[in-house]
């Protein structure tokens, strides 16, 4: 079963870049998220769409939303892959792919972990899920679209 536009985002707490624990609950009523699954840190591909996330990430900001990356790499992983490429945003581990498996995020060809980034409104629902395991910066343009037509359906 997968997450679909409209669904409730479910929550979940997984160690940080830095090891803490961050719930995705905790931006309830307060921001919106943008939640990217990525498949390995430091691959040309997940670098691409990392490093054009870090590019807006003002502009994520400006939106009002917090950018959390998602892989299956490890705290230690994400902390040297956050300081080599300066990202300044969040990075989640999910060693289990349980929070994966959560969202459905589907597999390509079977083997490579999938790519789909989720926009998160303020009260918790999903607003926007963009699927593509090659258009790297797709993911930000789609995330960047949607956030501003929430805005001006706010204002």
């Amino acid at each position: 079963m997968s997450v679909k536009v409209g669904d409730i985002a479910p929550d979940f707490t997984l160690p940080s870049q830095s090891g803490s624990l961050v719930s995705i609950s905790n931006y309830r009523g307060r921001k919106c998220v943008v939640l990217y699954f990525y498949p390995k840190d430091d691959t040309p591909g997940c670098t691409a769409e990392s490093c054009a996330f870090r590019d807006q990430y003002e502009v994520f900001q400006d939106a009002g939303a917090e950018v959390i990356g998602i892989s299956g790499d490890s705290p230690e992983s994400h902390q040297k892959f956050a300081n080599k490429h300066q990202l300044p945003f969040i990075l989640l581990s999910d060693t289990s792919n349980q929070v994966r498996k959560l969202y459905g995020v589907p597999t390509t060809l079977g083997l490579l972990p999938g790519r789909v980034t989720y926009v998160i409104d303020q009260n918790g629902i999903v607003q926007h899920i963009f699927n593509s395991q090659f258009n790297f910066k797709g993911h930000v343009e789609e995330a960047l679209k949607k956030l501003q037509s929430l805005k001006e359906e706010q204002d």
